[in-house]
């Protein structure tokens, strides 16, 4: 029993020097056939040093790949840079493509007109004015690009059970009738209409609601009378 004791490591000890041996031997041998290896390698150059003398993280196609990755890097970089510059264009064309406004009378009870000449409303209270194309104060709008418009204006009017309607507004633009809106009748007292137009603009042209002379508007308590507009799309001037 104690000769097997002491047997056992001595065993152990030529496993493991054989182990090592024919580890090594392989090792050689695979590096002999590499360098020994006349025909064309499967991925380029072998570099040998490499391959046996620092094995971990390292492969034949790693410069490869490594070149690869910058390059796919650098054009994510100009992707991205194309992209910011698009974006760029993008906001400076649709930033002047947000036009739009909407306004109303002020309310009264006493009536506006008549008047012995036409006169332009001035629709005061604004809740919208998007590029700033409507003056409130002279109740115009200049349109701050060229583009097709949409514009629309409601009349509205009331009078007393003696007095008639007698009323006539009219869209402009610079200074050319586009379209109008009138009553003329003792057999209501109150009434209203509107009125929707498309109209294509350079930049500059002004569009307003005029009351007509020897017309008026009364009794707008709830201020009905309304003009708003609005651009569509925009157009290139030539």
């Amino acid at each position: 029993m104690k000769t097997l004791t002491v047997a056992a490591p001595c065993v152990l000890v030529i496993l493991c020097f054989c182990s090592s041996s024919e580890s090594a031997t392989a090792l050689d041998l695979l590096h002999d056939t590499a360098v020994s290896w006349t025909g064309k390698l499967p991925c380029g150059d072998w570099d040998c040093e490499c391959a046996f003398g620092r094995q971990r993280g390292c492969c034949c196609v790693a410069k490869p790949l490594f070149g690869l990755e910058e390059a796919t890097f650098k054009r994510l970089i100009g992707v991205w840079e194309g992209l910011s510059h698009l974006n760029s264009q993008i906001e400076e064309v649709t930033a002047g493509c947000q036009i739009a406004f909407t306004a109303s009378v002020l309310p009264v009870t006493a009536c506006l007109g008549p008047f012995t000449s036409n006169v332009s409303i001035s629709y005061q209270s604004v809740s919208l004015n998007q590029g700033s194309g409507y003056n409130p104060a002279l109740g115009t709008f200049t349109a701050p690009r060229a583009g097709l418009y949409s514009f629309a204006f409601t009349a509205y009017s009331k009078v007393g059970d003696v007095d008639r309607l007698y009323q006539k507004l009219q869209l402009m633009k610079d200074g050319q009738l586009i379209a109008s809106s009138w009553e003329d009748n003792r057999e209501d007292s109150e009434d209203s209409s509107t009125q929707m137009v498309l109209l294509q603009l350079r930049r500059g042209s002004q569009v307003y609601v005029e009351l007509q002379s020897g017309r008026q508007l009364c009794g707008d308590t709830q201020s009905y009378n309304t003009f708003s507009g609005y651009l569509i799309y925009p157009i290139t001037e030539e």
